[in-house]
């Protein structure tokens, strides 16, 4: 496993985290966690490394959702109910982008909100 990837990830991650104002200590230990969780499976699953800055911002959605809500929120569309940004291709790789879950329209590169 090439820790280089885990590195970028983290920075992506963290990144967004950042710019969405949610890196809190709780949003950096769940990142934390899902970095830990990703080496493990890309150390079982070599050919998936590509995948893992994608799957370790997902991890780190779903576990900020269960303690603290929608993260990242749509700042793109103006209208309608709050609206939650998701992660596309759905395995999260190899170019993750985050996508708006109402209209599909790529809103930006992982690590670039």
């Amino acid at each position: 496993m090439d820790n280089a990837l885990l590195f970028d990830a983290r920075a992506r991650v963290l990144a967004d985290l950042s710019a969405r104002g949610q890196a809190t200590a709780a949003a950096v230990s769940a990142l934390e966690d899902a970095v830990s969780a990703r080496k493990w499976w890309a150390e079982q699953w070599p050919e998936g490394e590509v995948y893992v800055a994608g799957l370790v911002a997902q991890d780190v959605q779903d576990a900020l959702f269960e303690s603290s809500g929608r993260w990242p929120v749509c700042s793109i569309c103006e209208e309608g109910p709050v609206h939650t940004l998701y992660i596309q291709p759905d395995l999260g790789g190899p170019d993750p982008v985050w996508v708006c879950e109402d209209t599909g329209e790529p809103v930006a590169a992982l690590g670039r909100l």
